[in-house]
């Protein structure tokens, strides 16, 4: 019987590899999800960086983000004491003593909170370096006369008749008078007194000692 001749083989038939769309030459959706996170993070330092200390000078004080420390208790509008009358612009901070021995800052603050008042400031510092804020800081205060349009001012209390601060007042009154020159923006070196606008011996200890007014002054520098 006749043996079959064997087929020959044929090579397997290759496969020809599918091609792959080009891909544009910038992948709109990938872009997309790449940016968003971005752009989020951008935003977010954004506010963060505005809340804290962006913005011009008057954005910030109408802001009024006082520092822990600071007691918020601003008294109500009364016409006078408390006007609710914007200030041109802080180009100076003001320093006062109260001129009533042995009171309290909440008694002060107190005080002002009175609808016939017609005295006010910013912040009173009390004997034992506590602080209380009246007025927002945006607002003009009733305590530096023509100068109320464009200071921050800071009333302390003092044990007797002297005028002279108790520490406490003292190291109170260096940290906030330096917070408030950095947080507005205008130096250091940018402290007047009471006195220095109308001659009223205001506060009475710096006036009556110049030494002492310029330790403080240096001290404010260097805090």
């Amino acid at each position: 019987m006749p043996t079959a001749t064997p087929r020959p083989r044929t090579a397997p038939r290759k496969q020809t590899p599918r091609r792959r769309a080009p891909r544009p030459a910038w992948d709109l959706p990938r872009l997309l999800r790449l940016l968003i996170p971005v752009l989020a993070l951008v935003v977010i330092v954004g506010i963060v960086v505005n809340l804290v200390g962006g913005g011009d000078q008057m954005s910030k004080l109408a802001r009024d983000r006082t520092p822990h420390w600071v007691d918020k208790q601003i008294i109500a509008i009364n016409g006078s004491g408390r006007r609710g009358e914007r200030l041109s612009g802080v180009t100076d901070i003001a320093i006062h003593y109260v001129g009533n021995p042995g009171t309290t800052a909440q008694q002060n603050h107190d005080y002002y909170d009175q609808p016939d008042t017609t005295v006010s400031s910013h912040f009173l510092i009390g004997l034992d370096g506590e602080i209380i804020q009246c007025i927002p800081m945006d607002e003009k205060s009733s305590a530096t006369n023509d100068r109320n349009l464009d200071t921050l001012s800071i009333e302390v209390c003092h044990p007797d008749a002297t005028g002279q601060f108790t520490q406490a007042s003292y190291d109170a009154l260096v940290k906030l008078t330096a917070w408030l020159c950095d947080y507005c923006g205008i130096g250091r070196d940018h402290v007047i007194r009471h006195y220095d606008v109308t001659g009223k011996l205001c506060p009475l200890y710096f006036v009556d000692h110049p030494d002492a007014w310029t330790q403080f002054l240096a001290d404010v520098k260097d805090y």
